[in-house]
């Protein structure tokens, strides 16, 4: 039997404005095309390309981005049923503790449609001016997870960790989900080792069809699940596919290939595809859809 693939839609962070009621006719509309899920980015800081001559990272202080927790907040109020992502939360420059609280608390509002996607990030000036250490994120995204999962299922947690101390306290309300799903994003053979012993899906940023590296990839992250003694099949395959590259009859081809590859969840991005007005993203989403489930019926 062929699996079913979750669809979903990337919030046009750079490009949707600040009227609210544009992002609330996009979440609006993202929920009655039917996708399943809304996913955003996270970034709280952009830096000045102009005083780092040699800056290479994508975004920069023009890039407008939304708090994700906050956004969610927001559109978990607007909607009822489709799910909250996010891909990703760069975890390390956070507290766990607050992340723990307000993923929980975003869990409880929105009954419990909170996937939380998390990765280390790229930008050291975030981390500088959150005040988190840079050099060692990965290895602290590890404890984070351990300290995550604890606080959300358990009424009490006693931790004592080489970066986290908890004696004897608790969040509450706890989320609804316990645990709150935990999906990592990033390549490097870090991450695909830790994706393999403690997380729930995968978030690949290849955003053209699979080939023999993404085979590759996914083989690496099941082995390194095998040898935590976990089940490689439940390990969710996110990607995404994006406007800017072609027609929606390709990008649909795109999305039968990454289901058949074994993806569970597959969105479409619509920033970067030349489109002026948030009208104009609702219409691209929608006709992505349409498309979409007339492939995947065939």
């Amino acid at each position: 039997m062929t699996k079913l693939v979750k669809l979903g839609v990337v919030f046009p962070q750079t490009e949707i404005g600040t009227d609210p009621q544009e992002i609330k006719e996009y979440a609006e509309a993202a929920e009655k095309f039917g996708f399943d899920y809304l996913l955003a980015f996270d970034h709280i800081l952009g830096a000045n390309k102009d005083s780092r001559p040699i800056w290479k990272g994508p975004y920069s202080h023009v890039d407008s981005f939304y708090e994700p927790f906050v956004l969610f907040g927001h559109l978990a109020a607007l909607t009822s049923k489709i799910q909250l992502a996010t891909g990703i939360i760069i975890l390390p420059q956070r507290q766990t503790a607050l992340v723990a609280k307000q993923a929980a608390t975003l869990d409880v509002l929105s009954s419990g449609r909170l996937r939380l996607g998390i990765g280390i990030g790229w930008n050291d000036v975030e981390y500088e001016a959150l005040g988190e250490a840079f050099h060692n994120r990965g290895v602290r995204s590890e404890e984070q997870i351990e300290v995550l999962r604890s606080l959300w299922t358990k009424d009490l947690t006693t931790y004592d960790g080489k970066w986290h101390k908890i004696t004897d306290a608790g969040i509450n309300p706890l989320p609804l989900q316990r645990p709150i799903p935990i999906w990592i994003g990033g390549s490097s053979e870090r991450v695909l080792r830790r994706i393999g012993r403690m997380g729930d899906g995968w978030i690949s940023t290849n955003l053209g069809i699979p080939d023999m590296h993404s085979q590759a990839v996914v083989d690496r992250i099941h082995k390194y699940a095998l040898d935590a003694g976990r089940d490689p099949s439940r390990i969710g395959i996110e990607t995404w596919v994006s406007a800017r590259d072609g027609h929606v009859e390709e990008l649909a081809a795109k999305v039968v290939a990454w289901r058949d590859f074994g993806a569970t969840h597959v969105a479409i991005t619509t920033m970067g595809a030349g489109y002026s007005s948030v009208s104009e993203h609702i219409d691209a989403i929608g006709r992505f859809k349409t498309e979409v489930e007339i492939r995947l019926a065939c």
